[in-house]
């Protein structure tokens, strides 16, 4: 069964690789989507694939690279877009 989210990270996430982190832990899982930087301050990622998969994915976030400190992740599902092919950073 698929699944999409839309997830909001918050703490130390911007300016410390956490992009590039979600990004690589995402193609690892086969999952489909983006990642970007909110004004906000926050880093907001569209996940898309597998419900297992998806939920594994969310827990993750709440790592991320070394030099982050994550706040909080909130997630909501969403209307699947299948618009990607893969996973990638989006400005």
């Amino acid at each position: 069964m698929s699944l999409s989210v839309e997830a909001r990270v918050t703490g130390r996430v911007q300016g410390v690789a956490y992009r590039n982190w979600t990004r690589s832990r995402a193609r690892a899982l086969g999952l489909t989507g983006w990642v970007r930087n909110d004004v906000s301050g926050a880093v907001i990622a569209h996940l898309e694939g597998d419900k297992k998969t998806v939920h594994q994915m969310v827990e993750e976030l709440w790592s991320g690279p070394g030099a982050a400190s994550v706040r909080d992740v909130q997630h909501r599902a969403i209307s699947q877009d299948h618009t990607s092919t893969h996973f990638e950073i989006i400005d």
